[in-house]
C-alpha cells in the first residue's frame, strides 16, 4: 500500500508512524516552515522531523490551489492518502489522486466538532466522551462518510494538550487497525448523520482572555482546553498574568470580580451567576508557573477589591502574555 500523508504539528506523528509500519510512505506532505516564536526561529514542523529521520520525501507547497500540486502527488503514485492535522482543506483535484481517496483522522465523533479545533471545543462544552473517527475526505468540512470510530472518556483534569496527545495515539492506533480494511473494501464508509452536527471553529487567541462576569466552570473548562494556546490569562495593573490552574468552589454574593479570599489554598474570585473560582496557579510573563501561595508572598492582594482590570479598560485592549505556539 502506497501512503501519501499529510500532516502538521505532533499530533499528525502517532498517524505517521502506523502509516510507515503498515504501508510504503511514497510522499509526506507538511505546511511551510515558518518563523516562531519570540525570536522568530525557523523551526519545522514535528511531521517535518518525523519524515526525515524516516527517510521519506518531504513535500511543502505554499499553496494547494492554482498551481500543479496535484500533477506533482500524482507523479508518487500513491494508492491513498493519510491526512491527520494537515491544517489546510484539500482542493478537489488532489483528493482525486490517490485511486483509494483520502482518509482523514478526526478528533472527535462526527458529526460532533466538524472543524479545526475539535478537542479544545469538547472541553469547553463540558463533554464526558470524545474520541476519534476516520473519515473519507470530500469538498465539504468533516463532512464525508467515515467508517471506523473510537471513543475515549475525558477525564475532570484533562487538558487542551493531555486530551490531544490522548487523541493522537488513539487515532493512530485506529488507523492501524482499519486503513487496511477500508482499502480492501472490507470496511464500508457510513455517510453521517444529518442530526447532531456541531461546528468546531478554530480558537482565537482572544478567548484565553478571562471575563470574570462569566460562571466558574465555564472559566474552568477555559484553563484547561487552552493549554498549550493560547492559555488564559488576565490583565492586571502591573501587566498580564497566566491563569495556569484553577477549580470551581461553591456561591457567594459579591461583586464580579471581587477577591474573596487570598490563602495558601488559593484565590477565590467571585464570577458570574454568583459562581466562585478558585485559582491554584498562575505565571507571570516570562517566569515560571507559581502556586498561588507563592505567587501572594510577593504580590498581596486585598480582598473584596478587584484582581483584573475591566475588558474595556483602554490600556489593555491587545495585551496577552502568550505569542503564538504553533
Amino acid at each position: 500500500m502506497r501512503i501519501a500523508f499529510f500532516g502538521t504539528p505532533e499530533f499528525s506523528v502517532p498517524s505517521l508512524d502506523v502509516c510507515k509500519a503498515i504501508g510504503s510512505i511514497v510522499a509526506v506532505v507538511t505546511q511551510p516552515d515558518r518563523p516562531r516564536g519570540r525570536g522568530k526561529k525557523v523551526v519545522f514542523s514535528a511531521v517535518k522531523e518525523r519524515a526525515i529521520s524516516i527517510g521519506a520525501p518531504v513535500l511543502q507547497p505554499q499553496r494547494l490551489r492554482g498551481g500543479d500540486f496535484a500533477g506533482l502527488l500524482r507523479s508518487y503514485a500513491p494508492d491513498v492518502a493519510v491526512v491527520a492535522a494537515y491544517g489546510r482543506i484539500l482542493p478537489p483535484d488532489v483528493l482525486a489522486v490517490p485511486p483509494f481517496g483520502c482518509v482523514n483522522v478526526h478528533a472527535s465523533i462526527l458529526p460532533r466538532f466538524r472543524g479545526a479545533a475539535p478537542v479544545q471545543r469538547a472541553i469547553l462544552a463540558g463533554d464526558r466522551t470524545t474520541g476519534t473517527s476516520l473519515m473519507v475526505l470530500e469538498e465539504g468540512l468533516d463532512t464525508g462518510a467515515v467508517f471506523a470510530r473510537a471513543t475515549l472518556t475525558i477525564g475532570e483534569e484533562a487538558t487542551g494538550a493531555s486530551l490531544t496527545a490522548a487523541l493522537a495515539e488513539q487515532g493512530a492506533a485506529l488507523l492501524a487497525e482499519a486503513l487496511a480494511g477500508f482499502v480492501a473494501g472490507a470496511l464500508q464508509p457510513i455517510p453521517q448523520s444529518v442530526q447532531g452536527v456541531v461546528l468546531a471553529p478554530p480558537v482565537e487567541k482572544s478567548e484565553g482572555r478571562m471575563d470574570f462576569s462569566e460562571d466558574a466552570q465555564t472559566l474552568e473548562r477555559k484553563v484547561r482546553a487552552f493549554q498549550p494556546w493560547p492559555r488564559t490569562w488576565i490583565v492586571t495593573a502591573k501587566g498580564p498574568i497566566q491563569i495556569r490552574r484553577a477549580k470551581v468552589l461553591g456561591t457567594a454574593s459579591a461583586p464580579v470580580g471581587a477577591v474573596l479570599a487570598a490563602t495558601a489554598e488559593g484565590i477565590d474570585i467571585a464570577c458570574g451567576f454568583g459562581t466562585v473560582l478558585r485559582v491554584l496557579e498562575v505565571q507571570l510573563p516570562g517566569g515560571r508557573s507559581l502556586a498561588a501561595a507563592d505567587y501572594l508572598r510577593g504580590h498581596p492582594l486585598a480582598i473584596g477589591k478587584r484582581w483584573d482590570l475591566p475588558q474595556d479598560h483602554e490600556k489593555v485592549q491587545s495585551l496577552s502574555p502568550v505569542a503564538r505556539e504553533e
